[in-house]
């Protein structure tokens, strides 16, 4: 490796640092939210469970988890609370909470959708804050964003409860009350809520709250404000770093030139320097911001834990030296390792430093974005080669389950609900964060599936990022061949409706267990898309008796039905025309449906996409 190369290398190197400085430590006031908070909702006259799950975007069952003194499903008593579990994120880094997006009705007011449709779990002003519409000209049937906030705790108050209820003031309760209901002393209750007055009336308070087995969680990670303060302190920090950065970057390229010079002079070489020798260690982004010896507060607040950073002997060792025995894993980019991490378990991405686009966007989508049905990333490491950090998921990914062998078939109403935990997690990254983001390679691959079989979306690395409004994108063609949509195949073309169609793949997938292409032929090399041949079996006569033919052998018992509706979207999503294929969100609405067992409301409604109307009501 010659003088030059390790001096790029180097080079990169310090602007890996100094970039994940300012990243992670440059932030607002929240950093991450927590994956479950409650929204204690006031049920009012004419209120079902039915709407309340819509409106909340939960289905039934989740919401009886936390609801155990609801009997009948079907019965829910007037003016009592029922707790709507839902994610609470670090909104655009400012704040924690939840955007929810909601169907106007004929004669909907900001007020109105504030104090009834959502029980004063917002507030007029947030609405008029996060949509554009005219209050007094709101046109009916249009989506508007509804932002509820929410609170994953307080350390420096008590590590005892972790699980928090968003929870609006009614008149007529005050401290004890509230104090009463949630069994929880009224001194807390202050110190978590503080300034705040009980006795008002009025606004929202947040209440410890039991979880779907009636305990207290305690708390995990926190996500409080910043002070003005340890901003200041963050400028100061970043304007110090930056400076250090670039007298290192002078002193680098100055002194690497004069050495190349000097070895050309007496003829010596660098070819016996050992590139098997562990890799140089990078300056360490510490926990409380620490950057070439810079001095930075640690900002109250900011959520970074110590695992954040990770050195490369901690990975090598989790790792046992990146031994092949610990890969459980590969992609266009590099290799997954298995490895114990402080107790826990992780899956560890070892990419090459020329995947460093890649890796910066893995690591800016994920630092950004928590949610549930999203993989999880705990740090990162930038000695020698890019290393991210995940949780690991346990039961691998969903093409493994549907093809490899030696795994028990997943059931029918296991695969309706991976494809709604899948749809939950890309109906958040395009319509509730702030850029929007396009993942641009969903595939069975890339779905992961925890121990309860639920399923979490991974591998950002081609994640494209848009802003509001934009539609469509131009962009270098990547992504995996049977998922690409014909606009951006033959033109680039990059919107939310890239990830629709590939979903719809997925869909096919999980009914047929048949891979995105599809071999025709086994003498002849002869393959078909998944896609086409769904599309032959469905546009025949008799599609229902050709579907049965192309369902996954491994499914014992499935409804016909259920399999059919679940084709239909499949093909709704694969559109030829983007502009014709389902939202996430409606695509969401529509699983929720097919997997619920109450189908007797108006769905045509929630939908914009007409043959979706046609798919929910049985034409």
């Amino acid at each position: 490796m010659s003088i030059r190369t390790k001096t790029i290398r180097l080079t990169l190197q310090l602007s890996l640092s100094f970039f994940l400085f300012i990243f992670i430590n440059g932030e607002a006031k929240c950093r991450n939210g927590c994956d479950m908070a409650l929204a204690s909702y006031h049920v009012w006259p004419g209120a079902n469970l039915t709407y309340i799950s819509h409106i909340f975007n939960r289905t039934i069952p989740d919401i009886l988890k936390y609801n155990p003194e609801i009997t009948n499903q079907d019965s829910i008593t007037s003016n009592t609370r029922i707790n709507v579990p839902f994610s609470c994120d670090c909104l655009n880094g400012d704040f924690l909470g939840h955007t929810f997006v909601y169907k106007t009705v004929f004669g909907d007011t900001y007020k109105k959708v504030a104090t009834m449709v959502l029980a004063n779990l917002t507030t007029e002003y947030w609405l008029k804050r996060v949509n554009t519409y005219d209050p007094i000209n709101i046109p009916d049937y249009a989506m508007i964003n509804v932002t509820v906030n929410c609170s994953c705790g307080d350390r420096d108050v008590s590590d005892d409860y972790g699980l928090f209820a968003t929870y609006p003031l009614r008149r007529g309760e005050n401290l004890s009350t509230v104090a009463m209901e949630s069994v929880v002393p009224a001194e807390l209750l202050e110190k978590f809520n503080p300034g705040l007055d009980f006795g008002s009336g009025s606004g929202i308070v947040f209440v410890p709250a039991r979880d779907a087995y009636g305990k207290f969680p305690s708390l995990k990670t926190s996500s409080k404000g910043i002070s003005l303060g340890a901003i200041a302190g963050i400028i100061v920090a970043a304007i110090f770093g930056a400076t250090i950065f670039a007298v290192c970057l002078y002193f680098v390229f100055y002194r690497s030139k004069q050495i190349e010079e000097e070895s050309f002079l007496q003829g010596s070489s660098d070819e016996h320097f050992n590139e098997h020798l562990r890799p140089p260690k990078l300056e360490k982004i510490t926990e409380s911001g620490l950057l070439f010896g810079v001095i930075s507060p640690r900002p109250t607040g900011i959520t970074v834990d110590k695992s954040v950073e990770f050195s490369y002997e901690e990975l090598a060792k989790a790792t046992n030296n990146f031994s092949m025995e610990n890969k459980i894993g590969q992609g266009g980019f590099g290799l997954v390792f298995y490895g114990m991490l402080k107790g826990k378990r992780a899956a560890i991405k070892k990419m090459d430093m020329q995947a460093s686009k890649e890796f910066f966007a893995e690591l800016k989508v994920l630092t950004h974005v928590h949610h549930l049905n999203l993989v999880r990333l705990i740090g990162y490491c930038v000695e020698g080669s890019l290393f991210l950090v995940y949780e690991y998921i346990e039961n691998g990914n969903l093409g493994e389950h549907l093809r490899g062998s030696g795994r028990n078939p997943l059931s029918w109403s296991t695969r309706v609900q991976i494809a709604l935990d899948t749809a939950r997690g890309l109906e958040y990254i395009h319509e509730h964060t702030v850029p929007l983001y396009i993942h641009r390679d969903i595939k069975s691959a890339n779905i992961l599936i925890d121990k309860d079989f639920r399923a979490k979306v991974a591998d950002f690395g081609l994640t494209k990022l848009t802003e509001f409004g934009s539609t469509s994108l131009h962009t270098r063609l990547v992504g995996t061949f049977g998922y690409m949509p014909p606009e951006y195949a033959q033109y680039g073309d990059v919107s939310p409706k890239v990830d629709v169609y590939a979903f719809g793949v997925v869909l096919y997938e999980l009914i047929s267990a048949k891979e995105a292409i599809v071999k025709t032929n086994e003498v002849i090399t002869e393959s078909k898309g998944l896609v086409a041949l769904f599309e032959d079996v469905l546009n025949q006569n008799g599609a229902r008796d050709g579907l049965s033919k192309v369902v996954d052998p491994k499914l014992d018992d499935y409804p016909l039905d259920s399999v059919c509706k679940v084709a239909q979207l499949g093909k709704a999503c694969t559109h030829e025309n983007p502009q014709l294929r389902p939202s996430m969100r409606s695509i969401v609405v529509a699983l929720m449906t097919i997997s619920s067992s109450t189908e007797d409301w108006d769905i045509g409604s929630f939908y914009e996409n007409q043959g979706l109307v046609h798919l929910m009501t049985g034409r």
